[in-house]
């Protein structure tokens, strides 16, 4: 569908809209995307016993981040950002990844381990096009194991602790459950944008449903300050160890392989004119800039978002200048201090369930790309039956490599990095070394995978 607004002197994703139109389309992608910073806080938080001192300006932080990234995309400055409607989040998979390495090191290590990954984006990106195909679909459906992870860790946070008195108390997991029940009925009620943002309405709903049973207080929301500036290095200087940020690089590079398919896909959807390829190292590397800058407010990597395409496919409005906006009010939400100790007070049962449904949904995302992959085939077999084994046995059995090095603990016990590396080992072996080079060509293109923020 055509945007009304467009022109034929420019292409539809250049259009220049009216302020009142931008930022209501803007605040409706904010919407969209707000889950995921919330989210990604809220979990850093309970993971690592941080108090509100530290959660909200965090939230404050992550939100600061999402919105310059996301303004850096958009607009695209300097050879940064591909000048498309894209915004910016901290995606889930390296969420894990940075909890891992804090819990198997410390808070400066994971902090240090971003800033690594960031700065490794540029140092790989030329050669970046040499090791693409070393990343078919195969390689990127082991994302499947993010939701099965993510699942696991937020549905211990809805239980609670085993040795609690109110380890899995029914109204915990009603609650939970009342949250997911209430995204569900939203995405199949609504139509259109309101259907984009059911995740969203399902979390409000959730927390009105807390509310009305004494389980949420909002108290204390409008005291202290009301502007919040983020600080640089919040948990202290970062530390910089190579081997504990391995997980994290080795994620940069499925990060980079599902830029290049957002990209492309974008491009196409928004009716951008030109080499749709030429566009794949600017958004790399506003990614890069972004995550680098998040590092250093103490953030995870903040990643390009494929979530909002989809209300540019039901609204018809294309042009960049709706993100613009967007990335505007992200920016504002990071500097209201309410908006951030709201965000705090939200129910852990809320929270956790919401996160629960959206990160399986990444589940089903990596469901839909091994789809594409032709099981006869005896590599592509085998090439997922050991990426799910290595990347399982850590999530399913903890402690399972607890007796080993503690250095090695954090690469061998991190699912996604485990499952990743040895997909792309086994599938190197089979069709990239030796006999079995022949049979390359039964998997399909990369860049045939859907766009996902992993």
């Amino acid at each position: 569908m055509s945007s009304p607004l467009r022109t034929d002197s420019v292409d539809p994703v250049d259009e220049r809209l009216p302020l009142k139109a931008a930022i209501l389309y803007g605040l409706q992608h904010v919407l969209v995307m707000a889950a995921a910073p919330i989210t990604a806080v809220f979990l850093v938080g309970q993971a690592l016993g941080f108090g509100p001192d530290v959660t909200v300006p965090l939230m404050s932080a992550t939100f600061l981040a999402c919105g310059l990234g996301t303004l850096l995309q958009s607009i695209g400055v300097l050879g940064f950002g591909a000048r498309l409607p894209f915004v910016q989040v901290p995606g889930g998979a390296p969420i894990v990844i940075f909890l891992a390495i804090a819990q198997a090191t410390d808070i400066q290590t994971a902090t240090g381990a971003v800033i690594l990954t960031a700065l490794f984006y540029f140092l790989a990106l030329p050669f970046f096009t040499r090791v693409l195909r070393f990343f078919p679909p195969i390689v990127i459906g082991t994302m499947l194991l993010v939701a099965i992870n993510l699942v696991k860790i937020f549905g211990g946070l809805i239980a609670g602790r085993p040795d609690s008195p109110d380890f899995a108390a029914p109204s915990t997991i009603l609650l939970a459950l009342a949250t997911i029940a209430c995204i569900v009925v939203s995405a199949r009620v609504f139509t259109g944008a309101l259907r984009r943002i059911s995740v969203m309405i399902g979390l409000v709903m959730g927390a009105l449903i807390a509310a009305a049973f004494g389980h949420l207080s909002v108290a204390g929301i409008l005291d202290g300050p009301l502007i919040a500036l983020p600080q640089l290095f919040p948990f202290g200087m970062p530390k910089f160890d190579l081997l504990a940020s391995l997980p994290l690089i080795i994620f940069s590079v499925v990060s980079m392989t599902e830029a290049t398919g957002q990209t492309m896909a974008t491009a196409e959807i928004v009716g951008k004119r030109g080499d749709a390829k030429a566009l794949v190292p600017r958004n790399i590397r506003a990614d890069a800039l972004g995550s680098l800058f998040g590092g250093c407010l103490g953030t995870s990597l903040i990643i390009t978002s494929g979530e909002n395409i989809g209300i540019i496919r039901a609204t018809g409005v294309r042009s960049r200048y709706v993100t613009i906006a967007a990335g505007c009010l992200l920016i504002l939400l990071a500097m209201l201090a309410p908006l951030g100790r709201l965000a705090a007070t939200l129910p852990t049962p809320v929270v956790a369930g919401t996160a629960v449904i959206v990160f399986a949904i990444i589940g089903v995302m990596g469901i839909n790309i091994l789809r594409r992959v032709d099981f006869n085939e005896h590599g592509n077999l085998f090439t997922l039956a050991s990426a799910l084994a290595m990347g399982l046995l850590p999530i399913v059995v903890p402690g399972f490599y607890s007796a080993f090095p503690t250095h090695l603990q954090i690469i061998l016990g991190n699912g996604l990095a485990m499952g990743t590396l040895t997909a792309v080992i086994v599938n190197l072996a089979f069709y990239h070394l030796g006999s079995g080079n022949s049979a390359r060509e039964t998997q399909p293109s990369h860049t045939e995978a859907p766009e996902t923020d992993s």
